[in-house]
This record gives C-alpha cells, sequence and structure tokens, in this order.
C-alpha cells in the first residue's frame, strides 16, 4: 500500500478541489473531538473522487496555514454531489465554522432506510452488504487531534470515503429505479436547516428529564439550563463541566440564595461554588423566584392521561406503520415516530407523517383508521387494511380489557 500523506497546506487543496469540481460526485468524512469542548474540533477531512483509482486524501486542519476555504467552495459547486454517510455531525462542524452546508446533498444512512436497510443503517454494515468488504474499527476511538496519525488511524479514515463510493452509486441507482428521490430529498431539507443546529439557551431546558411538574420548579430549571448553556458556549467547554444535571435538579430543589447555602450542596463541585459559576447559579435562581405566575412555563401534558381511549388508538396506528414500512420497504422511523403516532391518535394533524410521501405511504390509512373507516385485519403473518361500511364503522363499540 502506498505511503499515506495528508495535505496539509493550501495550494495542494486547491488543485484537489479543482479537479474535484469536474466530478459528478466526491465523499466526504470528518474525525473530530468534542470530550472537551462545547463545539465539535474538526480534526480530519476526507475526501474520494470518483472510481477504484480515484484519488482519497486525508485533509488536515490542524495543519499551521492551511485554510479550508477551497473546500467550501467545492461545497457550494452545485455541480458536484457531496457524499456522507449519518451526515448530521458532520454538517454541525461545517456550518458552525464556516456559515454554510455542501450542496447538493447525499446522505446514505438516510437513503439506505428509505431502500430498506433497517433502522439507521450503520456504515460498516452496508460496506458489508453493497461493498462485499469489511472494515477494521481499532482506530475508531483513538485521538484524532495527536500529531503526527498513525498508518492505521489513516487508513481506517481513508476506509469511510473509499468504499462509500460503491455505496453511494448503489443506493443511488436503487433511489431511481423505485422512484424515491424525493423521499430522500425531504429528509435533507431538515439537515440542511439551520435551525437543526442552533444550540438556543432559552431552549435547554427541555431536555433536562425532570419529575416534578411544579412550574416553579420548572422556572428554576428553565433559568439554570439557561446559565449552564450561555456559560458553556462562551467558554467552549461541554456543559456538563459547568454543571450536571443531577446538580442542575438538586439546585432547583435547594433554590441556593446565598454562598452559603450553594456550599451546602452535595453535588455541586468545589470549584463552582464560587465565581462566575456560582454567581450565576445564584442569579438563575433569583430570576426564576422573581416570575409572576403567568410567566412561569408549564410542564406538557400526559397525552395518554389527557385523552383516555386514544392510547388504544396509538397502539393500532403502530401495528398499522409496521405493516406499511414492511410493505413499502421502508424504516418505521422514517416514516413516524412514536410521539408523532400519539400525537395523531389524540387528534393532532399537523405532522410530517400525514404529509407528503408518508401520508402517501401511511398518513392516509392512518387518518382512515382514526375516523373508523378502515379496520386492521390479520391474514397470516401480514396485516391488511380492510375497508369499512359506514354502519360497521358507526356500529363498532369499545373494546375494553379484564
Amino acid at each position: 500500500m502506498p505511503e499515506i500523506a495528508p495535505i496539509t497546506d493550501t495550494d495542494t487543496l486547491a488543485r484537489l478541489c479543482a479537479e474535484a469540481r469536474s466530478a459528478p460526485y466526491v465523499t466526504l468524512d470528518t474525525e473530530f473531538l468534542r470530550e472537551r469542548t462545547y463545539w465539535s474540533k474538526l480534526c480530519l477531512v476526507q475526501m474520494a473522487l470518483p472510481g477504484a483509482g480515484g484519488p482519497a486524501v486525508l485533509i488536515d486542519p490542524l495543519a499551521e496555514g492551511l485554510s479550508l476555504a477551497p473546500l467550501y467552495e467545492l461545497f457550494l459547486h452545485r455541480d458536484t454531489v457531496k457524499v456522507f454517510h449519518a451526515a448530521r455531525q458532520d454538517l454541525e462542524i461545517f456550518f458552525h465554522d464556516a456559515g454554510l452546508f455542501p450542496e447538493p446533498l447525499f446522505d446514505t444512512q438516510v437513503a439506505a432506510m428509505v431502500c430498506g436497510f433497517g433502522e439507521q443503517a450503520g456504515y460498516e454494515t452496508l460496506v458489508r452488504r453493497i461493498a462485499r468488504a469489511s472494515l477494521d474499527k481499532t482506530s475508531r476511538f483513538t485521538d484524532w487531534s495527536q500529531r503526527p496519525l498513525s498508518e492505521a488511524q489513516m487508513t481506517y479514515a481513508l476506509a469511510d470515503v473509499t468504499h462509500l463510493r460503491a455505496i453511494y452509486e448503489h443506493l443511488a441507482a436503487e433511489l431511481d429505479r423505485k422512484d424515491r428521490r424525493a423521499w430522500v430529498e425531504a429528509e435533507l431539507a431538515e439537515l440542511t436547516d439551520p435551525a437543526t443546529y442552533e444550540s438556543d439557551p432559552a431552549r435547554a431546558w427541555e431536555r433536562v428529564r425532570t419529575r416534578s411538574g411544579s412550574p416553579r420548579f420548572l422556572a428554576v430549571v428553565r433559568e439554570l439550563a439557561r446559565f449552564r448553556e450561555s456559560h458553556a458556549q462562551a467558554r467552549d467547554i461541554p456543559r456538563s463541566r459547568v454543571f450536571k444535571d443531577e446538580v442542575l435538579l438538586e439546585l432547583a430543589s435547594t433554590r441556593p440564595a446565598t454562598p452559603e447555602e450553594l456550599g451546602r450542596s452535595r453535588l455541586l463541585q468545589r470549584e463552582a461554588r464560587r465565581g462566575e459559576i456560582a454567581e450565576g447559579i445564584m442569579a438563575a435562581v433569583r430570576t426564576a423566584l422573581a416570575l409572576p405566575t403567568e410567566a412561569l412555563p408549564q410542564a406538557e401534558p400526559d397525552r395518554g392521561a389527557q385523552n383516555g381511549g386514544a392510547g388504544a388508538l396509538a397502539e393500532l396506528l403502530r401495528v398499522l406503520l409496521k405493516a406499511k414500512a414492511e410493505a413499502a420497504g421502508v424504516a418505521p422511523r422514517l416514516i413516524a415516530s412514536a410521539a408523532e403516532l400519539d400525537a395523531i391518535a389524540a387528534g393532532g394533524r399537523d405532522c410530517a407523517a400525514l404529509k407528503g410521501w408518508r401520508g402517501e405511504v401511511f398518513g392516509a390509512d392512518a387518518l382512515r383508521l382514526c375516523r373508523g373507516e378502515v379496520a386492521l385485519s390479520a391474514r397470516g403473518s401480514s396485516v391488511r387494511v380492510v375497508a369499512l361500511s359506514a354502519a360497521q364503522g358507526a356500529g363498532g363499540g369499545a373494546v375494553s380489557g379484564g
């Protein structure tokens, strides 16, 4: 195997990207670290051009003096498709670094789900099933910020884009054969929406799992989470380095107003009991306690308790979804999430599962099921949708267990 030499200067990168502009597609991947930072630290970019003998290179963004500007110019060149696998984290890095997304974009994980390879098909699975090859994953969790990179690291990194060529060509052909390009493009529209990658401190509390639905308690949780997110972003440190969720919940319960009260925390680390973090905690508590009642957040209602029998309808929708997904050869999660099924059962109609291609595959019959116009029938191991007459639909009674 020839020696691998990462690109470390802008001129070489520019020549490669100029060559890539004449290619119908390029395959791309990144290696990064996030354990010690809030924002991912880009450590390596891999890129391959079409063809078994096409160039496959490593680009070292940590090399002194290297600018990624030629790569970002290629990202905006619309005649060359940019192919990734499970692109979300890669796109977040590029959006945060340069404020742009590669276009046009193709995500082989999304395409694989549309083509019947199951939920979140892994790259290793696609390499084995489509490229008929195997991967050595021993370098997967190495420190990609260390230089020089080892031969094993570089070989591993290149495999993430060389096999991707065969995977892309197979899936692209399969999408054309099944006329499902539009299905993938609908998914990619969300992946390239800037709102997908915005970390709004005001909404950070929604990620915190709480047991109490007390509006005042939730207000303290919200303000503490807002402070933690803002502090972590400003200093580019993981939010857990400010304080962890269990600490946040303890502080929301004890509501320390003074340094002495803060010092009695069982979970808060010693260095956080003074300075900016301590001041931020106490300010967040004061803000939350001063809010008028009408400004307090409300807990999400228990949809199952609120809607009674909707739980049974949601279970029927799950059966319908599984049957429809199997018939279409699509991963069920790509059509509808569990939360969407619950919402539909409870009367919600503003769901992606009811629109576009999802509406054709699943949504139309889901609405008919909700209206009592169809029933589900089992024949052997398959489930069928059976139309009901008006009299049958109106005459059905509730089914209760016991």
